[in-house]
Formats: structure tokens, C-alpha cells, sequence
């Protein structure tokens, strides 16, 4: 498939078959999302491959739990939004593949030469490191449209990732940034319809 008719056929698929994925094709997949740039050539980044469906199941439930203890508003609506942000938070558990990305920390050359922590450097340059994995994510969205699956970028989980770091035994300085789910889609799932971002792109000659 060519660039960019993957880039038009993307579109976020969160319901999928019970057809397994090949690990040969997850290997693949994460092999294009390290080809993504990253802040200094840096690649802070790996991805946790996780295809157990018990281990799965007990990780939605976490989620779920962190989003039902979350205080309620009073909304009339509050108990129904809660349940469709819990539902879009913990569909992965029937996913055949969950990719999840693990993030550290960047070094960069500036912290030795000015008196500005890493921290504030990182805000002034609006979080690279990020920016970074959110290009390796794209990566692997693209590739999995051109491997014949459907996927889905998931950050609905962070709501549990401290629980969820330790049924990993992910350790700081390392940090769980997002979830990629992976399948062959159920049904047939058409892009939305977008805007056009070249009609409001602003020119300067």
C-alpha cells in the first residue's frame, strides 16, 4: 500500500476479531515505529508486547476500578459518561494484540551547559520527548493499516498507569505513556470524514 493512501484509510478501530496476529508482523510493526524520529536521535522508548487475555482482563478491570472511584459531578449525565469513558478506557481487553509504549526520560546536551533544569527545558521545548513517542506511535498505526489489521492510540488507561506500571514491574525512570491495540477489524470501518487542514493553513510569503 502507498503512504498515502494508509494515511487515508486510518481510522481508529476498537472492535476486532479473534484472529490471532502473527508475531513475526508485531516484531515488524515495532521495528517501524524505532524508525520514527526522535528529540537528539535519543529513542526513548520500548514497547511491551501483551497478547495474555487473563493478564488483559485483570488490567481493564484496574482501569475500571480508577474510573468508577473517580468523584462524580452532578450531572445528570455523570453515571453514563463515566460508563462510555470506562468502556473506551478497558476495550482493549479483547484485543489480540496490546503494544504498550514505555517512555524515559531524554538527556540533552543543554542541561550541561546552562543553569536551567531538566525539567524546565523540557517544558520550554514542549515536551520532545513526547512529541517523540507520539511520532513512533503514528508509526505504528500506519503500518498496521498497511499490514491489513485495524489499530487504535489509547491513553484512556493512564487513569490506573501507577497500578498499572506495577503488574508490569515497570520502574521510574521508565514511565507508561500509551496503548496501541492491534487486530483484524470485526467489520468494515470507514475513515471519518476530516477537514481539510490545507484550507486553514495559514501562508506567510
Amino acid at each position: 500500500m502507498e503512504l498515502k493512501a494508509a494515511i487515508e484509510a486510518r481510522t481508529s478501530v476498537r472492535i476486532f476479531s479473534d484472529e490471532k496476529i502473527p508475531l513475526s508482523d508485531i516484531r515488524e510493526m515495532v521495528r517501524l515505529a524505532g524508525l520514527a524520529p526522535s528529540v537528539n536521535n535519543f529513542q526513548p522508548w520500548r514497547y511491551i508486547a501483551i497478547m495474555n487475555n487473563d493478564l488483559l482482563n485483570n488490567m481493564a478491570d484496574v482501569v475500571a476500578q480508577k474510573i468508577e472511584e473517580l468523584p462524580s459531578s452532578k450531572s445528570i449525565a455523570a453515571g453514563n459518561v463515566k460508563k462510555q469513558v470506562t468502556w473506551f478506557s478497558t476495550f482493549f481487553k479483547d484485543a489480540p494484540v496490546v503494544l504498550i509504549l514505555v517512555t524515559k526520560p531524554y538527556e540533552t546536551v543543554l542541561e550541561s551547559a546552562v543553569e536551567i533544569s531538566h525539567d524546565v527545558i523540557n517544558e520550554i521545548r514542549n515536551h520532545p520527548d513526547i512529541q517523540s513517542a507520539g511520532a513512533s506511535i503514528q508509526n505504528i498505526l500506519l503500518a498496521a493499516v498497511d499490514m491489513g489489521y485495524g489499530a487504535c492510540w489509547l491513553s484512556g488507561a493512564m487513569f490506573a498507569r501507577e497500578e498499572l506500571e506495577k503488574m508490569l514491574k515497570i520502574k521510574a525512570p521508565e514511565r507508561m505513556l500509551a496503548f496501541v491495540v492491534i487486530g483484524k477489524p470485526r467489520s468494515e470501518h470507514k475513515p471519518k470524514i476530516k477537514p481539510n487542514l490545507a484550507d486553514s493553513m495559514e501562508i506567510i510569503e
